[in-house]
């Protein structure tokens, strides 16, 4: 892999999206779907990566796509790259015959299609254009909505191509104008829900000051699993109906429950990834699993004796609360088995604070019917998921730098009490600071996160400080963030900055 890949693939995703946002037309979300795919092997693996993400999208979604492209030769606004794309082509430069009959073509063209006619300009010239226009107005619509994908992928090309030569690196990356489409294919099983008494204990657990959780019994180690498997040797049984490779799903669920008594771990993370590794040892078929899990959670049930209450080690309570997640994705590597891919988190975290939130300042137009408020109470619903700089430090709860759910939890629970929050999108960023702050084995947190808030009845009630409350409407709002240890180094340095002023 050469060092510049190796550099592009430890960048966040807020300075991937920054650099590769603009390959394909006023469409960022490409670049931000392929940023968990990395590390990338080559600059061309990155492409075919980000194809492949507009492969699988909705047809809307690709229908938008190419609809953000502008009609060639049109007098507006557009990207910077296109600008330069067809000033390079002659179109900024067409005679009143050469403009007059572009328009004509683009306008017949978006009535018939749906979408605007796209080319890669590089090498054509204005006749050539015009040409090409002519010959593909004659099409059917299916062949020319592939056709248009084909185009968008070389612009995307070019432009990477580009780049890569303003930054010296040109030699990184082969510009290939056709590529096949990257077929999608696997299967599985889902909800193979597994039980097991008296797995390891979670010990050692790293201290923290927003946690009282030390470790975990793991008398009761519940999970709701989901796995799925690929590989080529699977493709004669979508075409043909040849069912002589395929691992049946039932059997699947078999194996991992069987497995499940040989898990010597204590976490979610390592118990993926040992029966992970063990279906790629076992089917030589399967080229890559992803397997994902939800932990079911029990609670200590407190028994009442002559010292007191102590937890009950026989009797649990099914939990109805937040829950842990995982993923782990692993990969057949020559002759080697490899853990590509990993993510932990913490799902449905339920919170609210009965006052010192507020929003205010926002966008206030005809639209508008929202108060600004500077001291009102706050439901939310919040998903919160981290990556580990080194995977092993999730997988293996020996090293002592395992990340419990319960610990991120518990930060989420005490930022949101000592923070005079601005917006919710202000709290989690403030969260992710905190935990980024606290576990540096971590490279990256994310949030989902939604808004919930009760509406007010009553401000006032006749005794007492209280206010009266009912369930809001159903449509809610909802936030999306990324953070990695880049946007900690810069609070550090803001922080720094203001302490000096």
């Amino acid at each position: 892999m050469a060092d510049f890949i190796k550099l592009v693939n430890n960048w966040s995703v807020t300075q991937f999206v920054h650099t590769f946002g603009g390959l394909f037309e006023e469409s960022p979300w490409v670049a931000e779907r392929s940023w968990s795919s990395r590390p990338f092997d080559s600059f061309e693996h990155m492409m075919n990566v980000m194809k492949n993400v507009v492969h699988t999208s909705d047809e809307k979604v690709k229908l938008q796509l190419l609809c953000n492209h502008p009609d060639l030769g049109a007098r507006i606004s557009m990207s910077s790259n296109s600008v330069q794309e067809q000033t390079g082509a002659g179109l900024n430069s067409l005679s009143a015959e050469q403009y007059n009959e572009l328009s004509k073509l683009n306008q017949e063209y978006t009535s018939q299609y749906g979408f605007p006619f796209i080319l890669a300009v590089k090498g054509h010239t204005a006749q050539s254009i015009l040409e090409s226009m002519r010959m593909r107005n004659r099409r059917g619509r299916e062949e020319e909505f592939q056709t248009a994908l084909k185009e968008v992928f070389k612009i995307a090309s070019i432009r990477l191509e580009q780049w890569l030569v303003q930054m010296g690196h040109e030699h990184e990356f082969e510009f290939r104008p056709v590529e096949m489409k990257q077929r999608t294919m696997y299967y599985g099983k889902g909800d193979v829900w597994m039980y097991r008494s008296y797995v390891k204990p979670l010990t050692g657990i790293q201290s923290i000051p927003e946690s009282a959780f030390t470790g975990r019994s793991n008398i009761l180690f519940g999970l709701n699993i989901k796995l799925a498997v690929q590989g080529n040797e699977f493709l004669p049984s979508f075409i043909e109906g040849d069912n002589s490779r395929v691992v049946p799903t039932d059997s699947m669920k078999n194996f991992i429950l069987k497995h499940a008594a040989d898990y010597s771990g204590a976490t979610v993370e390592g118990f993926l990834a040992t029966i992970s590794r063990r279906f790629l040892e076992t089917y030589p078929q399967m080229n890559k699993v992803q397997m994902t899990a939800d932990q079911v959670s029990f609670e200590d049930v407190p028994i009442g004796g002559e010292g007191g209450f102590r937890a009950s080690e026989l009797v649990f309570r099914y939990s109805q609360n937040e829950r842990a997640t995982a993923a782990v994705e692993a990969q057949r590597k020559g002759s080697q088995v490899e853990l590509s891919n990993h993510f932990s988190g913490v799902a449905d975290i339920r919170l609210i604070k009965v006052k010192g939130s507020e929003f205010a300042g926002f966008v206030k137009d005809q639209y508008t019917s929202l108060p600004e408020t500077w001291d009102r109470p706050l439901f939310i619903f919040l998903n919160i998921n981290w990556r580990y700089e080194d995977p092993r430090d999730g997988m293996d709860d020996q090293r002592g730098r395992y990340v419990a759910a319960e610990q991120v939890r518990d930060v989420a629970a005490a930022v949101f009490h000592a923070c005079r929050s601005a917006s919710i999108q202000h709290l989690i960023y403030q969260i992710g600071l905190r935990l980024l702050k606290r576990f540096g084995q971590l490279s990256e947190v994310s949030f989902e996160s939604n808004n919930r808030t009760w509406e007010t009845v009553l401000d006032e009630v006749k005794e007492g400080e209280g206010k009266v409350f009912t369930e809001p409407r159903p449509p809610y709002g909802f936030q999306g963030f990324s953070m990695t240890r880049d946007d900690l180094e810069a609070d550090n340095i803001r922080s720094k900055k203001e302490g000096e002023a």
